[in-house]
């Protein structure tokens, strides 16, 4: 995947604490720090999204629907 080059404005405390990181050799540079932390808090807002999804099943359906698969004869499943 390839990279993109952007400006972008970060607190003042938020670079000094960056470059701690990068001096203790956490991480090698600035942009790998940011990626990483950039990354990873997409993840949890994509986690997030699919946990606010998944509130909105309704547990007895999706019961009675898992109920009714297990509950068919074996013989009409199909053959794997």
């Amino acid at each position: 995947m390839g990279k993109a080059k952007i400006a972008v404005t970060i607190d003042k405390n938020i670079v000094s604490r960056l470059d701690r990181l990068v001096r203790k050799e956490t991480f090698s540079n600035r942009s790998q720090a940011i990626e990483e932390a950039l990354r990873d808090k997409l993840e949890h807002l994509d986690r997030t999204r699919l946990t606010q999804e998944l509130t909105k099943l309704d547990p007895i359906f999706e019961k009675a629907l898992a109920d009714e698969g297990i509950a068919k004869d074996a013989t009409e499943w199909p053959e794997f």
